[in-house]
């Protein structure tokens, strides 16, 4: 088998039915599996899988192991030459892995690869490509300069190498992965892929980032911005900086005045709404019928369309690669947001801010 695809979800149900629908229309061609690890959600995601998916293999958590220990669970369970780490609020293009898969077998010594990221805006996530978060790096994003935490010598769409990957789209062989002995479970959440990638660049092997093919990852759904995300994730690199840094008294006391520092400085973002006028739903069936709580057009592209428009793209018609290309390209001046209604689904998702929760709109 050439690729295993593990997913860890807890608690997003629809987003993950959005996002296996996407991986299974990119294996299509592949000799590959899904692995859903479940980290003992609260909702009805695991009952969606075993109704909707049977074929996926599904492990049910019977507490919440957090992202390293269900993704090393999850591999433990893989037969694939390549196993992919892919968040359960992404979406994937339908040829994600076959053009990712065919740039990781010409690269000799490849460690990990990683692609270009959008949020639900289409805009680029920076973390998709960052260097290796030292002292020095970290409290200057602390302070609020986070440049030389973000692998700046690439633009979005290149490919090169870097140090760091982001966890939400991580591809390397199994056999790497078993090498440096997996994600490292001293991490609950956030700062076990900064490890691995480090872990992987130690070990001799290179990272890549392939800016030529792009996902949609949502990331309010995992990394929702607030003080516990804030203490999660510099107690993560306080981690980090004891496994893989020397110490000493005076730089713990500035690890650990750093870790306070970033949480009393924090203030959570504003969620702004953003204003809509019109709705415009994306299909080749001009005699869409879906009953939205909305007066809407239906049209066959997204060109032309005006400003503050809500673009609802009919997955049962629409590529995964059309919509993604779309919300990557589109004028972002233009105030558009988008939602997607994933095939044979009675709801269409989104979110407008990579800080905040997405919506998930349910109709008849």
């Amino acid at each position: 088998m050439k690729l295993s695809v593990v997913i860890v979800n807890y608690n997003v149900r629809y987003f993950l039915e959005l996002c296996l629908k996407s991986v299974q229309a990119a294996i299509t061609t592949l000799d590959a599996e899904i692995l859903v690890v479940d980290n003992h959600s609260s909702d009805d995601s695991c009952q969606m899988v075993k109704q909707l998916f049977p074929e996926i293999t599904l492990i049910q958590n019977e507490q919440n192991l957090g992202f390293s220990k269900a993704n090393n669970r999850g591999v433990a369970h893989a037969k694939g030459e390549y196993v992919c780490m892919l968040n359960p609020d992404t979406v994937v293009a339908e040829d994600t892995f076959i053009k990712c898969l065919a740039y990781a077998d010409s690269v000799s010594k490849l460690g990990i690869l990683g692609c270009q990221l959008i949020d639900g805006r289409g805009q680029f996530l920076p973390e998709s490509k960052r260097n290796i978060p030292t002292p020095k790096v970290s409290f200057k994003k602390i302070l609020g300069f986070p440049k030389s935490y973000y692998a700046t010598h690439l633009a979005p769409s290149d490919i090169g190498k870097v140090e760091v990957l982001v966890g939400a789209f991580m591809l390397l062989k199994k056999s790497v992965f078993h090498q440096v002995n997996g994600f490292d479970e001293d991490y609950f959440m956030y700062g076990e892929d900064i490890d691995l990638s480090y872990k992987v660049l130690k070990a001799g092997y290179q990272n890549v980032y392939y800016g030529e093919m792009t996902i949609l990852h949502y990331k309010g759904e995992s990394t929702l911005k607030n003080k516990v995300y804030i203490s999660r994730f510099y107690g993560a690199m306080q981690i980090f900086y004891t496994k893989h840094f020397k110490s000493n008294p005076a730089f713990n006391t500035m690890v650990w005045m750093g870790v306070k520092w970033s949480r009393f400085l924090f203030k959570s973002p504003k969620q702004i709404e953003p204003h809509t006028s019109n709705y415009v739903v994306v299909s080749d069936q001009l005699n869409f019928n879906k009953k939205l709580p909305f007066q809407f057009q239906v049209v066959a592209n997204s060109k032309s369309v005006s400003t503050h428009t809500q673009f609802i793209f009919d997955g049962n018609v629409i590529k995964y690669k059309d919509i993604i290309a779309d919300m990557a390209t589109l004028d972002k001046k233009k105030s558009f947001t988008f939602r997607i209604l994933p095939s044979n689904a009675q709801f269409i998702i989104g979110s407008d801010s990579s800080e905040q929760r997405g919506e998930v709109l349910l109709f008849p």
